[in-house]
């Protein structure tokens, strides 16, 4: 969708007020591996541009938005790696999606086990360098 003067883009609405947004190599081979592994669903993305990068990249995952870009170190806006924080997936089926994420190339960190706090927790690590920590609630 492009914008003119005549029809300004509408963008799609952001489904959690504490928004994570990646800056990573690669922001449209890692939206196509959320969505292999993650079941992301494309809310929206800026088209690439002439080297193939996009600023702007729009992913619903487990009912909550997720944004990605590209490194623009010639706007200030590096890429320095994914390191101090995990993205944490609160899950009902942990099994599930932990085997989707794994069979797409995620790479085991830790693996699922029941935590002291009750619920059962594991962590990968995506092919673009972010951790993710799987957390189902035990019935």
């Amino acid at each position: 969708m492009d914008a003119t003067e005549n029809n300004p883009v509408k963008m799609p609405p952001v489904k959690n007020g504490l928004l994570p947004y990646l800056t990573v190599g690669g922001a449209v081979k890692a939206a196509e591996f959320y969505k292999k592994a993650f079941g992301a669903e494309e809310a929206y993305i800026v088209p690439v541009d002439e080297s193939g990068r996009t600023m702007h990249v729009h992913l619903y995952i487990n009912g909550s938005s997720l944004m990605l870009s590209d490194a623009y170190p010639e706007y200030g806006h590096p890429f320095k790696g994914h390191e101090g924080f995990a993205i944490q997936l609160v899950i009902d089926d942990i099994d599930l999606w932990w085997d989707r994420a794994v069979a797409a190339g995620a790479e085991i960190v830790m693996p699922v086990e029941l935590m002291f706090w009750g619920d059962r927790y594991g962590q990968l690590r995506d092919p673009f360098g972010v951790l993710w920590g799987l957390n189902a609630p035990t019935k």
